[in-house]
């Protein structure tokens, strides 16, 4: 049975170390040089105390497997009603359920936050998180095309958005 709780400052290690996979082997992100726990730290305390930037990991037999957030989606005051999210797991734990398990606890969360629309920023190909994201009731704004470049390619990025209440 997989427990979603809030993340907590022992977990950052585990975070760093999930998110380091996306960063050497995926175009999921767009960072290209792997983090310390130490250059992780400021991403980290963004979620500290209530309000709608959250971050949540899923346990599953007393190991994280995975996390989900909500963060702020542009640095203007304008924007604060919007959320981005996105969800991110050790690769034996994709395909499971995880990550749906993740953001129905996210956003029964963010119900209770002063939130308008949630947006999420997809590197493609990746019709999984596409799916998963469909699920949960985000339709596609637009894509931006060579938006990324990294391994030596150009990379598409597809903006999807859901209206939370």
């Amino acid at each position: 049975m997989t427990e979603v709780r809030d993340a907590v400052g022992a977990d950052l290690p585990v975070l760093t170390s999930i998110y380091n996979h996306y960063v050497e082997h995926s175009p999921a992100t767009f960072d290209i040089e792997p983090f310390t726990v130490d250059t992780r730290r400021a991403w980290f305390h963004q979620y500290a105390g209530p309000g709608p930037y959250r971050l949540l990991v899923a346990v599953d037999d007393g190991e994280v497997v995975g996390y989900a957030s909500s963060s702020r989606f542009r640095p203007k005051a304008a924007y604060d009603p919007s959320v981005e999210v996105t969800v991110y797991l050790r690769p034996h734990a994709i395909g499971g359920g995880i990550g749906s398990v993740l953001y129905e606890r996210l956003f029964a969360e963010l119900r209770a936050q002063p939130v308008h629309r949630a947006y999420a920023a997809i590197t493609q190909p990746n019709p999984a998180s596409v799916a998963l994201h469909r699920r949960f009731g985000f339709e596609d704004v637009g894509t931006m095309s060579e938006v990324g470049r990294k391994f030596d390619q150009w990379w598409d990025v597809l903006m999807m958005q859901r209206a939370l209440p």
